[in-house]
């Protein structure tokens, strides 16, 4: 999803060269920066991630979709993983899996050696 300029949540449009992550973001981008893939799920009749990740709340997969639409992460309904137990994708019939996109490297990256400020 690119950007179409009329999103409040990123920030990115209003403030050049920065970016306003939540809590639940930083610590989607943290997972992913220690495994390169997670696990989402999502409803037939609803497109919205289900993040499926232990300790995963409604923030975490609204989360998600932030991520998607600032450009940090791609989320892949087309490629589940792989060895993941069915058992924890019994609320989802539909998973999927989420990495970090080359921007979103680059911003865990910046996370990791400079840290944020608030």
């Amino acid at each position: 999803m690119g950007c179409d300029h009329n999103c409040a949540a990123c920030g990115g449009c209003h403030n050049p060269g920065q970016m306003e992550l939540t809590a639940p973001e930083l610590e989607i981008l943290d997972q992913l920066s220690q495994f390169a893939f997670l696990p989402v799920g999502r409803k037939v009749d609803d497109p919205a991630p289900i993040y499926l990740f232990p300790g995963g709340t409604p923030e975490h997969s609204l989360a998600l979709q932030v991520l998607e639409v600032k450009g940090l992460i791609l989320l892949d309904f087309d490629r589940p993983l792989k060895n993941f137990s069915a058992d924890d994708l019994l609320p989802c019939p539909i998973y999927g899996s989420a990495a970090l996109t080359t921007r979103g490297q680059l911003v865990v990256e910046l996370v990791q050696n400079q840290g944020i400020s608030e």
